[in-house]
């Protein structure tokens, strides 16, 4: 199979949309970005998506439509729209996609689970896309970070259609075909459960890192998220540099742990990328974050196990209130967290 010669499809033109599709332009590929913002759009196809940040400060000439104007068939298509939007994104995608098309989801959570049950596991390709990029504005993407992109059918075997997949996407990022792609789905649901926890506070990353209270209860969400992972998946991959085996319970779980969230922190405070992406949703977007297709999961999956998920489900519930607009981005609101999971404040 030869990507080169079929049009690819890319719906959600954001920060991982818009960087894949630029990269994938540029090598060669007959790329359309869909997106929903007009003026997003408008902007690509008048005066090309630019990217600043690693690599540089560049414009990529792209072809771009408004996802009301999406026409069938579509053959490979990528989706990178927020975890919320996917089940609304396939409604309009399936019926379009072609006998032969497929699915790729580019996206943080289990949003391969919700692509399989509108089009059929045959039909779905999963990946681990852990680069850091931000929508800026219409037309402007800010690149932060590199890391390598995991892809993998949801069976965990190696086919054609990955292979040829990993040749296109090595365009865009280092890209390694991986047959445990749901050890890398709930591995990244352990950093998730930290990231949504930092991105309660207005503060870098770093900051909330270096506070004793934030500290521990970054340490405690991944830990609960470690275990229910763990019951839904045999052995999870690093997350980037990020080892989400270090929550593990045991006699070493503090200082391993410790030591996770410790060089994570060090690495942004060098990086132009001070904050999570959830962090810019909530404080500069005022728009819902990805909380229910990740947080929610770790407490209802928790649930299930019978796992028990105090700070998660104080972070989801903490979080739904900022997107309300009911609270603030207050240092105080890891003493709520704390009080509602039942923790005492560390000395």
């Amino acid at each position: 199979m030869d990507l080169r010669a079929i049009p690819i499809t890319i719906v959600g033109a954001g920060a991982i949309g818009g960087t894949v599709g630029a990269f994938l332009t540029q090598a060669g590929y007959d790329v359309t970005l869909v997106d929903i913002v007009p003026e997003h759009v408008r902007a690509m196809n008048d005066g090309g998506l630019r990217i600043t940040g690693v690599r540089g400060d560049h414009t990529y000439p792209v072809r771009a439509a408004l996802a009301s104007d999406l026409r069938g068939p579509l053959g490979p298509t990528i989706l990178c729209v927020k975890g919320h939007f996917t089940a609304a994104a396939m409604e309009q995608i399936g019926p379009l996609l072609a006998p032969d098309g497929f699915v790729l989801s580019l996206q943080n959570g289990l949003n391969e689970e919700v692509i399989a049950a509108a089009v059929g596991a045959d039909r779905t390709v999963g990946a681990f896309v852990h680069f850091g990029a931000d929508y800026i504005e219409p037309g402007l993407i800010q690149l932060g970070n590199e890391q390598t992109i995991h892809i993998g059918e949801l069976d965990g075997s190696i086919t054609p259609r990955v292979e040829a997949l990993r040749g296109a996407l090595l365009n865009v990022m280092p890209t390694e075909i991986t047959t445990n792609l749901w050890g890398f789905l709930w591995g990244k649901l352990v950093y998730g459960a930290m990231a949504f926890l930092l991105s309660t506070v207005d503060a870098t990353v770093p900051e909330v890192i270096d506070n004793a209270l934030g500290m521990r209860l970054a340490q405690t969400a991944s830990a609960e998220a470690y275990l229910v992972a763990r019951s839904q998946a045999d052995s999870l991959e690093n997350i980037g540099e990020f080892n989400p085996n270090a929550f593990a319970p045991g006699p070493g779980f503090d200082a391993a742990s410790r030591a996770a969230l410790q060089e994570m922190a060090d690495a942004m405070r060098a990086s132009i990328k001070q904050h999570m992406g959830i962090w810019r949703d909530l404080k500069i977007k005022k728009r819902k974050t990805e909380v229910d297709m990740q947080s929610a999961v770790i407490v209802a999956k928790g649930l299930e196990a019978g796992v028990p998920t105090p700070v998660n489900a104080a972070v989801l519930r903490v979080i739904h209130e900022i997107e309300a607009g009911q609270r603030g981005m207050e240092w105080s609101n890891l003493d709520d967290i704390a009080r509602l999971a039942g923790l005492e404040r560390p000395l």
